[in-house]
């Protein structure tokens, strides 16, 4: 079975196919803006226009935008080829990204979030997350991750604010996919926002 991989979630955006769980070529860009631009071209540069009987989406949280547009794309290309869909936390691709660097491990993952907040989310050696992704301030993160192992674009941050730890910074890798335990991938494929929307819809006027 062939699965293209889409990762949009960051400033990072990615692509990958596979063939039964080994990866067949990728391509990784930090781009910080213009993921809409780019991915179609980056999917339609991969062998067979990476058509595949599988496609896996980065759900989030991260950056609104980007998250959102690859979902899309991955729905369209689901639909066209009539391939199956499913989604994974983006915040778990990093930490087993970190778990493949530095060994089987518990793992905490602070990313960038809005508002001058991260996203934070713990893992555990098996790369289970025993509570939801949060969105907090640094300090409240730095009270509240106590692994020792810190991934992601904000743990060079995290480590400074709680005063121990070692860093891992890195962004989510669609290349890395194969890496993901089974238990982090859904078929509800919609966006994890990881907060609160900003704007609240106002109450009918009575």
């Amino acid at each position: 079975m062939r699965t293209l991989a889409i990762d949009t979630a960051t400033e990072a955006c990615s692509v990958a196919l596979f063939d039964d769980g080994d990866l067949v070529t990728g391509t990784f860009e930090v781009l910080g803006r213009g993921h809409a631009e780019r991915l179609v071209p980056m999917i339609a540069e991969l062998p067979g226009n990476g058509r595949a009987d599988r496609i896996a989406v980065a759900l989030g949280p991260g950056s609104f935008t980007g998250t959102r547009v690859g979902i899309a794309a991955a729905r369209a290309l689901a639909f066209a080829w009539g391939a199956s869909l499913v989604g994974y936390p983006s915040l778990a691709l990093v930490a087993a990204m970190a778990r493949e660097h530095a060994g089987e491990c518990a793992v905490d993952v602070a990313m960038t979030g809005g508002h001058g907040e991260w996203f934070v989310a713990s893992f555990d050696k098996s790369g289970a997350a025993p509570a939801p992704t949060a969105s907090l301030r640094p300090e409240e993160a730095a009270a509240l991750l106590q692994a020792d192992l810190v991934a992601g674009n904000q743990s060079e941050g995290l480590v400074a604010v709680r005063g121990f730890g070692k860093a891992l910074p890195l962004l989510p890798d669609a290349r890395s996919f194969a890496i993901l335990p089974p238990r982090s991938l859904v078929d509800d494929v919609r966006p994890i926002y990881g907060r609160a929307p900003d704007a609240k819809k106002q109450a009918a006027s009575t």
